[in-house]
């Protein structure tokens, strides 16, 4: 209380001034450098990286726009557009879903699961078409190695109907696969009309050919899979891609063909593509038949070898790698001596173009309306008349033609100039029936030569005291190359000299 009787203020302590803080707080170096890490990725993703999207988005789009001024036909913008968009396009497409909720129903499967299942089968199969590295880099690439394995021609095109082919028109390329240097050849001959998309089988699915192959817009197959969910997806992509005009390359056969002969055709991928075709729509679908033939077929030992269930035994990636490089390694050996000499020839036809639009109305069918049963037989008829013209396009080169000679003569002793008789005859007969045969540098003396010339450097035939004759053990080579044109002589008795 104070004198007044009043009660005293209570007075507050001055408050003490904070410690200073000196202490160092230490981080682990892993645990800073994490951070960093964390702090440049998080600026990389937000300020840089979409401005380098953007930049080399708008150089490839300049980049399209210059090539579909010269190319014959265009690159569509289906090849334009986002992979990720066209994998969720595919994942949630309405006929998919369809197949999602009908699988559901029959497995009692989680929808949530069978959705993760597709997407999975979308990234695998949907391209990442990237048009620098198709035409800058992979082109460039496959006209150096074409022209140093082979003497490449171009053998004959129907110019006159290709360019009749409507602008907007799905292209699709039909071909004999006979080696898988088609895929090189084949893109560097279209290289000039379009860029091609393969259907790849499994074997490529390894990195880094995968993201190589995805990049030249080629999608992976799995060719023997009896899934029909995964059946629907690939199903629906490829009749998207078609109905965008994706220019696309397949081969009937589904294989490479080891005894020489064109294989029954597996036509499912064909199958998708009719059955989603509208005959009466703006956009025709066209099939480019597509005929090729090499003098010397890289694979050829092995594909023979595959043929015998006693040798026909997997074999590893390792044995395949080890394989390879052997060869790579002989080749080189016989180059650095002066001994090494080019495969041959490898000769490409381009045949009469087949327009779906036409085909349909001549028949008066739509294969979107026929029942299962009926489009199956539709479709067996359709692949039928395209082997036929696959077949038709086939060139005879000098390998083939001479080995034929050999094939219908196994034990006779022949001096050159009676092979060169026969052959000649040969050429003559195949002529006559419509057969393109390439005759180097416009001689046929020189194209036997050729042909005789490469079969004894290989071993094929022997030559002794001026008499050729097939080579003990080797007929089975012989015979793969005469297959390559035997469907022209099929039924036919070999005139002879």
């Amino acid at each position: 209380m104070d004198e007044g009787g009043r009660p005293a203020a209570v007075r507050t302590p001055a408050p003490m001034p904070a410690p200073a803080v000196t202490e160092t707080v230490s981080l682990p170096v892993w645990l800073a450098v994490a951070a960093g890490g964390l702090a440049l990725w998080a600026i990389l993703d937000r300020l840089l990286i979409p401005g380098v999207r953007w930049f080399f988005r708008r150089r490839v789009n300049r980049m399209i726009d210059e090539l579909n001024t010269r190319l014959d036909l265009q690159i569509p913008a289906f090849h334009q557009t986002r992979r990720r968009l066209l994998i969720e396009r595919l994942t949630y497409d309405p006929g998919v879903m369809e197949s999602i909720e009908r699988r559901a129903q029959e497995s009692r499967v989680p929808r949530e699961v069978l959705v993760r299942e597709v997407e999975r089968y979308a990234r695998e199969i949907v391209p990442s078409f990237n048009p620098y590295l198709y035409f800058r880099i992979g082109y460039h690439l496959a006209r150096r190695t074409v022209q140093l394995l082979y003497r490449v021609r171009m053998g004959y095109s129907d110019d006159r109907a290709l360019s009749e082919i409507e602008p907007n028109a799905s292209v699709v390329f039909v071909m004999n696969h006979r080696s898988n240097m088609d895929y090189v050849i084949v893109a560097y001959f279209a290289a000039q009309r379009s860029a091609l998309s393969y259907a790849v089988g499994e074997w490529a699915r390894i990195w880094p050919l995968q993201a190589l192959i995805r990049s030249l817009g080629a999608y992976f197959v799995r060719r023997d899979s009896r899934n029909p969910l995964y059946r629907q997806v690939l199903a629906r992509y490829v009749q998207a891609a078609t109905a965008a005009g994706v220019v696309q390359a397949v081969y009937p056969e589904g294989g490479l063909s080891r005894d020489g002969r064109l294989r029954r055709p597996k036509l499912g991928l064909i199958s998708y593509m009719v059955s989603g075709f509208d005959p009466e729509g703006e956009r025709d679908l066209v099939f480019v038949p597509v005929g090729i033939n090499y003098d010397r077929v890289l694979e050829d030992r092995t594909l023979v070898r595959e043929r015998d269930p006693e040798t026909a035994v997997p074999r590893s990636r390792t044995f395949i790698a080890l394989t390879l490089l052997g060869f790579v390694c002989r080749q080189a050996g016989l180059r650095l001596r002066g001994r090494w000499h080019r495969f041959g020839y490898a000769c490409v036809n381009f045949g009469t173009p087949i327009s779906m639009r036409s085909y349909t109305r001549r028949r008066g069918i739509d294969f979107r309306s026929l029942a299962p049963p009926a489009r199956f037989e539709a479709v067996e008829r359709l692949g039928g008349e395209l082997l036929d013209a696959i077949a038709a396009a086939v060139p005879v080169l000098p390998v083939s033609l001479v080995a034929t000679v050999f094939v219908h003569h196994p034990e006779r002793p022949m001096s050159e100039l009676e092979v060169k008789a026969r052959a000649q005859s040969l050429i003559d007969d195949l002529e006559r029936r419509g057969a393109y045969v390439h005759i180097a540098r416009a001689d046929r003396d020189y194209a036997v030569a050729v042909g005789l010339r490469t079969l004894a450097l290989r071993h094929f035939v022997e030559e002794s005291a001026g008499l050729y004759r097939s080579r003990g053990g080797e007929s089975e080579m012989l015979r793969y190359y005469a297959n390559s044109i035997e469907h022209f002589l099929r039924g036919r008795q070999l005139p002879d000299a």
